[in-house]
């Protein structure tokens, strides 16, 4: 994978997952709760959505296969998703949408599974970013393994923040975050639009470069 793609790749999973933007709702989520408990739960909500992420970047594509589902058709609905999710970012409903998650009731009073793990880090725009990335044009197992290891990362930049969340919110403080997100959203924005000429351009519908 050439560096330009790994950092295409990190920044398209970074900015989707949002881990600025999950910190805060751990820290509600784990109110009250000891730095073990904590660190728990910040564990398990990580293994859970790096095996859904994995999951779907590995059978993904055999899954749109199976219903008859075109990469060029799931790149350009992928795009539009992450094009919905990048508004709902600048626009603050995706954090009033994950805050109305966060509160909701747990069966046992742990969130690392839901809605830690699934929506908020694997989520619909994640899953679908994973399935984009590992369907590339030209993919081989190499670049695959490469997303799955540039995913790695980002959620252990997820888990990071989840340890620093505290700490985060009082330096940064709720105005920071809302700058933060909105930022990303922009940027999210235009990979977005990015994926959805890359099908278009599969469908012939627009020039290749």
């Amino acid at each position: 994978m050439e560096l330009s793609v790994a950092v295409t790749a990190f920044v398209t999973l970074f900015v989707i997952i949002d881990p600025i933007g999950l910190a805060p709702l751990f820290v509600a989520m784990t109110a009250g709760t000891t730095f073990q408990n904590r660190l728990r739960i910040g564990i398990r909500s990580c293994l859970v959505a790096a095996f859904l992420l994995t999951a779907f970047g590995l059978a993904g594509e055999a899954l749109l296969e199976f219903v008859g589902i075109s990469m060029a058709a799931f790149r350009i609905s992928g795009g539009v998703l992450l094009f919905i999710t990048a508004l709902d970012m600048l626009f603050e409903r995706r954090t009033q949408r994950r805050e109305d998650q966060a509160e909701g009731p747990l069966e046992d009073d742990d969130p690392s599974v839901f809605p830690l793990a699934m929506p908020l880090i694997a989520g619909p725009g994640s899953l679908a970013t994973m399935i984009l990335l590992t369907g590339a044009p030209g993919a081989d197992w190499s670049y695959v393994a490469a997303v799955h290891g540039v995913m790695l990362v980002v959620l252990a930049i997820v888990f990071a923040f989840f340890l620093m969340a505290g700490a985060m919110e009082r330096i940064i403080g709720d105005t920071g975050i809302k700058v933060t997100t909105r930022l990303m959203g922009m940027l999210l924005a235009a990979l977005s639009v990015q994926f959805i000429l890359d099908g278009l351009r599969e469908f012939g519908v627009v020039a290749g470069s």
